[in-house]
């Protein structure tokens, strides 16, 4: 049967995929050569994993947890997943600062995309990687670390320069969160005083279909030091909803709403891990401004927004903190982050990308490697300052493009073949 990723909007075109369930089932696959890519828990939205050669399944491998409580890391196989890896953490006191709004997804495939939760003072996922191990072009295993020449070019390494075995990230003793939903916020008041917005939690989320005059819903997300501490009753011109109402058309997936005080991985995700995450059938975008930008930024798009709207399910906004990855999203500046789940309208979606990232083209967007978007090498060029520097590390360690695929040609992170 055709093999899919988990939205079912694209369909791998490699002609053979490995099942790995151990490290050297990876390096044999590797050293038997010809181009190969790795497969995680397939949430990337395009062509990115894809290969004209073996995809290697990374998932059925061990987690092989290993705490190093000294040094508060964890270190876990690639393809494990968040969630998965949040049940061990928690039953042994421990968290990760931060997750992504769906724990299904693995920890190998988010890191080497950029992929991110919410929050001023939060960075991306990859931000907390302290070290990983990846099978290289020559079969064997390396390790970069923090502080390694390679290590800003790895840490988002789209899977450019080898197969990601395992990941070393740092943990903090475990935190309990609440969460809350605020309604009648006037665009207005948000793109007046934006960071008052999105500083009202330790993670906030803004879900809108860019209609009318307010923004939608606003689920702020709080780190709590007990669980009866205060929360405000308003928020700019928005009130805090009593009933719990879900900010996603009434799904049930969600984690817990309405105030009550939980653990951080049942909070800091929007999805349950036990259910089917988001939509399902859908086709994500977004793009990374400078926070600075944001109310210009969001002023554009919302021009756009008839144009949008026919084929939008919600759109959401959120925001990450700066880091010092080359190829992050978030690479050197705040980001407020633009985010569409789109329905499984192809065409039309592709359509509409060119006119919304025209729009953002004097706020320098950067597009989230795993998901939709039409931008090409110098289009990436314009807006990713060391793409040179990174695809020169990933042309030295793989020399004869063993993990090269159109995908990566395309943008520019890896040299023609």
């Amino acid at each position: 049967m055709p093999q899919q990723n988990w939205a079912g909007n694209y369909t791998y075109r490699a002609p053979r995929i490995a099942v790995a369930e151990t490290i050297d089932d990876v390096r044999r696959v590797v050293a038997a050569g010809g181009p190969v890519r790795a497969l995680g828990t397939r949430h990337s939205f395009t062509d990115l994993p894809d290969t004209d050669g073996t995809l290697i399944d990374v998932t059925g491998i061990e987690p092989a947890f290993a705490l190093d409580e000294a040094a508060q890391t964890i270190t876990v196989g690639a393809g494990t997943r968040y969630g998965d890896l949040a049940l061990w953490l928690e039953e042994r006191g421990w968290a990760l600062g931060n997750l992504g709004s769906l724990p299904h997804i693995n920890v190998g495939g988010a890191i080497a995309t950029g992929t991110h939760g919410s929050g001023n003072g939060n960075r991306v996922l990859s931000a907390a990687v302290r070290s990983l191990r990846y099978v290289g072009a020559d079969g064997d295993v390396h390790e970069v670390r923090r502080g390694d020449p390679d290590f800003p070019a790895l840490a988002v390494g789209l899977g450019a320069a080898g197969i990601t075995v395992t990941v070393t990230l740092d943990v903090q003793p475990t935190f309990r969160v609440r969460q809350d939903i605020y309604t009648g916020v006037t665009w207005d008041a948000a793109l007046a005083r934006y960071d008052e917005l999105t500083s009202a939690g330790y993670s906030v989320s803004v879900f809108s279909r860019w209609e009318g005059d307010t923004l939608g819903h606003v689920w702020v997300k709080t780190r709590l030091d007990a669980d009866d501490d205060p929360v405000g009753d308003t928020l700019l011109d928005g009130e805090r909803e009593l009933t719990g109402l879900s900010p996603l058309e009434g799904m049930t997936n969600v984690t817990e709403l309405a105030g009550v005080p939980g653990p951080w991985l049942l909070r800091l995700p929007h999805f349950r891990l036990d259910m089917q995450p988001s939509f399902g059938n859908e086709i994500q975008t977004e793009y990374f401004v400078d926070r600075a930008d944001a109310p210009g930024a969001l002023a554009a798009v919302r021009g756009l927004g008839d144009g949008i709207r026919p084929h939008l399910i919600v759109t959401e906004l959120r925001t990450a903190a700066a880091d010092d990855l080359w190829l992050s999203p978030a690479y050197e500046r705040d980001a407020a982050i633009i985010h569409f789940t789109w329905e499984n309208h192809p065409d039309e979606v592709a359509a509409l990308l060119p006119g919304i990232e025209d729009a953002l083209v004097p706020f320098a967007a950067r597009p989230h490697w795993g998901k939709a978007h039409a931008f090409d090498r110098a289009a990436i060029e314009r807006v990713h300052p060391r793409l040179a520097d990174a695809r020169g590390v990933f042309e030295r360690l793989d020399p004869d493009g063993r993990f090269v695929n159109a995908h990566l040609v395309r943008v520019g992170v890896r040299d023609p073949r």
